[in-house]
């Protein structure tokens, strides 16, 4: 499964943002991997629009598995004062966006 989401990262605060993800807290770095996201990325645009992408097996149980560990609270407290108008934790409060095409599950298509 493939999740996108998108934040806004305050203007103000856009150099901090970026600092503090040069280093991710080894904690919390283990706590996403252990939770089943993959391949987790995160787009920054000048103007403060993030953009977030991971792969897990199961989303649902990816979000109760880091908001049920003691070692993403904190991290995510910190970070949520970065963001716009975000109610709740932001890796979980971030709209979703929807996948409209992926080249590779088209190639296997039509592949068949």
């Amino acid at each position: 499964m493939r999740i996108c989401f998108q934040l806004q990262v305050k203007h103000d605060l856009i150099d901090e943002y970026v600092s503090k993800h040069k280093e991710v807290w080894p904690q919390m770095l283990q706590a996403i991997e252990q939770s089943g996201r993959r391949n987790y990325s995160l787009f920054l645009r000048e103007d403060g629009l993030l953009i977030g992408y991971y792969e897990t097996d199961d989303d649902a149980a990816s979000q109760a598995a880091l908001d049920s560990d003691p070692r993403t609270a904190a991290w995510e407290a910190e970070m949520a004062d970065f963001f716009v108008s975000l109610a709740g934790r932001p890796d979980q409060g971030a709209p979703r966006l929807s996948e409209v095409f992926n080249l590779e599950d088209q190639l296997a298509a039509a592949t068949h």
